[in-house]
């Protein structure tokens, strides 16, 4: 073997950690070339975003089932950090990791006994979960704060040091996402993560090889769960205020989109997919008011020319074009 074929090979068995160790210097870096404190705080929201489209890939794409209602879980995690801070005055890094544990017991709870249904039935309920918490949200005015939403959560910090702006957030957020990142991708190729792609496959086939397909189903809903109460305690620690329209039906559709058009199944696909959809509405500010239009007519787009979702669908064209032309230099 040549040095040359040495050095490809060595990319190919690394491709991955390269890629993450890439992606991490290229967000050191980031703030040091863009200046712009709203710029950077929209990178910010995509990385919030992206916790959520990773857990709940694991959840759609891997175990092949259906959510419409993660951002309930995006909104316990958020109002359930404001309330133990704002109200109850707890530390807010404690307060966000207590948190996240009871809403591991709120899915699990929950999850035991909807993900007895399937399909359709499966999706009405997920997005009938979200409904409830939604209106709980905006009822509960004594403890919510109802439509006027709950302010003066407080930042997050290290002793002194507050994450009190956009660059101390970007390197925040960014940990996070990076972390969330890391334990997807690790997930996906152990043991666990064949199984559930077993499970995605054919649940059926998945069971007779030996897989729990229900235990399986709860323990990834568990986790996506949990990822998405992560974000949305950071969320609320981020903007220090969160109203119940960030976490309505709308806000749970955007993120199934996220998922399908960076690819079901397609870990990087997620964070491609939250950006584009998390930076759309910046680059159609005439047709702002028509955003929830516009996403749903991407959707059928995607699943109708790209159904292995935008990132994996263009990568194949570019294989499947690099091929033919090789037969071609063949033949000739």
């Amino acid at each position: 073997m040549t040095s040359k074929q040495k050095i490809f090979y060595f990319i190919y068995l690394h491709r991955t950690g390269l890629t993450v160790t890439g992606l991490s210097l290229a967000l050191l870096l980031y703030p040091m070339v863009e200046d712009n404190p709203y710029t950077i705080g929209l990178t910010n929201l995509i990385a919030i975003n992206a916790i959520v489209v990773l857990g709940l890939n694991l959840f759609i794409g891997y175990a092949g089932q259906i959510s419409l209602g993660h951002a309930a879980f995006f909104g316990l995690g958020a109002y359930g950090s404001a309330i133990a801070t704002g109200t109850y005055e707890l530390p807010p890094w404690p307060a966000m990791f207590l948190v996240a544990a009871l809403v591991a017991l709120v899915a699990l709870l929950v999850g035991i006994p909807i993900l007895r249904l399937s399909g359709h039935y499966l999706a009405m309920a997920t997005l009938g979960l979200n409904f409830v918490v939604h209106t709980i949200l905006l009822q509960w005015d004594e403890v919510t704060g109802g439509p006027s939403g709950f302010s003066g959560i407080p930042y997050l910090s290290f002793g002194d040091f507050q994450f009190d702006d956009e660059i101390r957030l970007h390197y925040l957020l960014w940990g996070f996402t990076l972390l969330s990142l890391l334990l997807c991708l690790n997930l996906v190729r152990s043991g666990v993560g064949r199984g559930l792609s077993a499970l995605a496959g054919d649940e059926t086939a998945a069971a007779a090889l030996g897989v729990n397909t229900r235990n399986a189903k709860i323990k990834i809903f568990v986790l996506s769960a949990v990822l998405a109460s992560i974000a949305g305690s950071l969320f609320a620690h981020c903007y220090s205020f969160v109203s119940p329209d960030s976490f309505g039906i709308f806000t749970s559709t955007d993120m199934v989109i996220m998922v399908v058009i960076g690819g079901m199944g397609s870990i990087w696909g997620s964070l491609f997919g939250a950006a584009l959809i998390t930076m759309l509405p910046e680059w159609m500010d005439f047709f702002a008011e028509y955003k929830d239009f516009v996403h749903g007519g991407i959707l059928v787009l995607v699943l109708m020319f790209l159904p292995q979702g935008l990132v994996a669908g263009l990568i194949e064209m570019v294989k499947t074009k690099l091929a033919l032309r090789r037969g071609k230099d063949a033949a000739t």
